[in-house]
């Protein structure tokens, strides 16, 4: 790394923490909220990744229903365990444990993570508060020079820079949640309709026999 972008990326990080220190205790508080949001976003993301739902056809997981050994991935594994169904109610039944326990996970962390989008702007809101009776203590108390300026400037630094992070924080919040909520309808749609192709050919396989 070139030693000026070297510095320049020293000097940058240093004006971070300087603006993050003068919100106030607030501030770590907001900062907490940040990482539990952005932390489960991005788990929740992979997650939803990883089941492939995206990844296999249509045509290549309902091939999988008549031929159970080339069955592989998650997809493969949930056709496994409805493979046992016998009849059409046996066959909702283990569809219904499977949805269960397929969406429960996501279901809590996209409820924390509301959460925490719904707590970012009051956690600012208090910094707000504080950083104004920081002022209004400043003025009462001081004698107006400029010792008493500069507590002035502190307060209401704290209290724009609070409800500045908590505001961002919880708008960058709502476009992640807004994004795994898409993501997660779309996995449930994808198991609702694995559900009737399975159930649709069983049916005419009980039919046939």
């Amino acid at each position: 790394m070139p030693e000026v972008l070297r510095e320049h990326l020293i000097a940058l990080s240093e004006q971070a923490v300087s603006i993050w220190i003068s919100g106030g205790w607030s501030m770590v508080a907001i900062a907490f909220i940040a990482m539990v949001m952005f932390s489960l976003s991005v788990n929740v993301q992979l997650k939803l990744s990883a089941k492939g739902f995206k990844r296999v056809k249509e045509k290549l997981w309902r091939h999988w229903i008549n031929h159970p050994k080339k069955r592989e991935g998650h997809i493969g594994e949930m056709l496994d365990f409805v493979d046992s169904a016998n009849t059409v109610e046996e066959m909702r039944s283990y569809f219904e444990e499977l949805h269960s326990s397929e969406t429960k996970p996501f279901v809590r962390d996209l409820r924390v993570i509301k959460i925490c989008v719904s707590a970012a702007p009051l956690l600012g809101l208090l910094g707000t508060v504080t950083g104004m009776l920081s002022t209004f203590d400043a003025l009462a108390k001081g004698s107006g020079g400029d010792k008493t300026m500069g507590m002035v400037a502190e307060g209401i630094s704290e209290a724009l820079v609070t409800t500045e992070t908590g505001l961002i924080i919880a708008l960058s919040g709502l476009l992640f949640s807004y994004m795994i909520t898409r993501k997660f309808e779309s996995y449930k749609a994808f198991l609702a309709h694995m559900e009737t192709v399975c159930t649709q050919k069983l049916h005419k396989k009980n039919g046939k026999s």
